[in-house]
C-alpha cells in the first residue's frame, strides 16, 4: 500500500529486505526523551539484538503480512521520517496484558515521528494508513496504550480520532503502575 498525502513524502507499508531501516529507526526512537514512557525496551536492550530479530521482526510487518503491518513516511532522500505499526488480535483471544480480545482489533504499537515532523500533520496521514489497513483486515476498532503522563502522544491520538475507552492496562516493569487505552470504532 502506498498513499501521497501533502508534502514531501510518501506513507507506505515496509518491505522485508528494510529490516536496517526499521533497526535503524527503532533505535533513534528509542533515544527520544519520553522513550521510557513510549516502548517497553531499552535502546541498549534492542541495539544488541542481532541482525536476525530485525530480519523477522521487518518480515513480520512488511507488506503482504497477515497478522501485522508497519507502516513509515517516507521523506526526501528516502530518510523514514515516522512509523506506526497495526497488530491484529483476533476475538476470543488474549491479549499481551492478559485482557479476553472480544472481537476483532487492531493494536497500535511502536508510533514514533522525528522531533522535526512533528506538528506537521504526518502523524494523521500515517494513522490514516494504518486505519486504513485495519479496517480492510476485518478490525471493528483499533486501539492504542499510553502512558498517563505522556501528553505529547495522547494529544496526538485525539488528533488522529482516538479517545479514552477508560480502560487501564497494568504495566509491570515499566515506569509507573498502569496505561491507558485508547480506540477508535469502525
Amino acid at each position: 500500500m502506498s498513499a501521497s498525502v501533502p508534502g514531501d513524502y510518501v506513507i507506505r507499508s515496509i518491505r522485508a529486505d528494510e529490516w536496517p531501516a526499521v533497526k535503524e529507526l527503532r533505535l533513534r526512537a528509542l533515544l527520544d526523551p519520553v522513550a521510557d514512557l513510549a516502548f517497553l525496551e531499552t535502546y541498549d536492550d534492542a541495539a544488541a539484538r542481532p541482525d536476525s530479530f530485525w530480519r523477522e521482526r521487518a518480515a513480520g510487518g512488511a507488506e503482504g503480512a497477515a497478522g501485522a503491518q508497519q507502516f513509515v513516511a517516507v521523506g526526501p532522500g528516502g530518510v523514514w521520517l515516522d512509523t506506526l505499526t497495526v497488530l491484529v488480535e483476533e476475538a476470543g483471544s488474549t491479549d499481551w496484558a492478559g485482557f479476553p480480545v472480544d472481537r476483532r482489533q487492531g493494536h497500535v504499537v511502536g508510533v514514533f515521528v522525528r522531533s522535526e515532523w512533528r506538528g506537521s500533520g504526518l502523524t494523521k496521514a500515517l494513522f490514516d494508513a494504518g486505519l486504513e489497513w485495519a479496517w480492510a483486515n476485518g478490525a471493528e476498532r483499533v486501539r492504542l496504550i499510553v502512558h498517563p503522563d505522556n501528553g505529547r502522544a495522547q494529544a496526538a491520538y485525539r488528533k488522529a480520532g482516538f479517545a479514552p475507552s477508560g480502560r487501564t492496562v497494568p504495566l509491570e516493569g515499566g515506569p509507573g503502575d498502569h496505561e491507558l487505552e485508547y480506540v477508535i470504532e469502525r
